[in-house]
């Protein structure tokens, strides 16, 4: 079952070539992590293996194009002078971010069930995007185009 999530993960950062092109990444984030959520849910509820493990690397696939995204948008927005900071900070998040995340699935696996704690926390995920985006809406209105530094005239 975790190697489904690595195995559409792969495929999907394989894929991203159409990445560069699009402009609206603050709302693929958004979908991106909103299919996360919703695809970990169902596999909580799958009855069959096969299912599960095919949603498990969907999900996968979506956290890809969701870090892509994000560290795009964590590269442009952050002033140089920060870069190295966010940079470490950010590293923090992703790396110790699913081992807490480990910790809390067990726990309420251990006070409920495994199906429970795999379909809730897909749901809390689902939940976790729709505040963020309330609390800040400029993710939603991010475009990469805003970012982009156009040449100035007569220099190369």
């Amino acid at each position: 079952m975790y190697s489904a999530t690595a195995a559409g993960a792969t495929v999907a950062a394989m894929t991203t070539g159409w990445l560069p092109h699009a402009r609206r990444l603050g709302r693929i984030v958004i979908w991106a992590v909103v299919v996360w959520g919703t695809t970990i849910a169902f596999a909580g509820l799958a009855r069959t293996l096969w299912l599960a493990a095919a949603l498990f690397a969907l999900a996968g696939a979506a956290d890809s194009v969701s870090a892509v995204c994000r560290t795009t948008i964590n590269q442009t927005v952050t002033p140089e002078r920060m870069r190295g900071r966010m940079s470490a900070v950010y590293s923090l998040v992703v790396t110790g971010g699913p081992r807490l995340g480990d910790i809390e699935s067990g726990a309420v696996a251990g006070a409920t069930s495994p199906r429970f704690s795999v379909v809730s926390g897909g749901v809390l995920c689902v939940v976790g995007v729709a505040v963020i985006v309330v609390a800040f809406p400029a993710l939603l209105r991010y475009d990469a185009e805003d970012w982009v530094v156009a040449p100035v005239a007569g220099s190369t």
